[in-house]
């Protein structure tokens, strides 16, 4: 099977996993050890960052129904490592009710192909997304000419 197409649907399983509030659907789409730099969290590496990461995912969904959309910019493979980078929209409605939050990050991963075939994330960064503007647009435009 292409490996791309192996990554894209590890990503719908992962993206399945929020929507279904499954923890354990969710660990499998990260190695036993990654490194999670994931925005506004301290970074965890190893065997930590997966025990961390499950603490956090079962508090998330225990409080929240998430809808997650992923929009994949790209997929590179090179032989058994890959990246993937692009956005991930995370809508949380609170369980005990009041208005649903969305948040939209852009985020890098790499993978690494497992001894069994399989394709598994093995670090994770992610920050928040910033609306589009023109190249120029945060610096001042001069008022006066020389």
């Amino acid at each position: 099977m292409n490996d791309v197409y192996e990554i894209n649907v590890a990503k719908a399983r992962l993206r399945e996993a929020y929507n279904a509030g499954n923890v354990d659907l969710l660990l499998t789409a990260f190695a036993d050890e990654f490194t999670d730099m994931s925005s506004g969290k301290p970074s965890f590496f190893g065997a930590d960052a997966k025990s961390v990461f499950r603490m956090r995912m079962t508090n998330l969904f225990e409080q929240h129904q998430a809808t997650l959309i992923v929009t994949i910019v790209a997929i590179r493979v090179f032989a058994s490592a890959a990246f993937d980078y692009g956005w991930h929209s995370l809508t949380l409605t609170p369980r005990e009710g009041g208005e649903p939050t969305t948040t939209r990050k852009r985020y890098f991963e790499t993978w690494q192909k497992t001894s069994s075939g399989e394709w598994k994330i093995n670090l994770y960064i992610d920050n928040m997304d910033v609306a589009p503007m023109m190249p120029d647009a945060d610096i001042p435009i001069q008022t006066t000419f020389a």
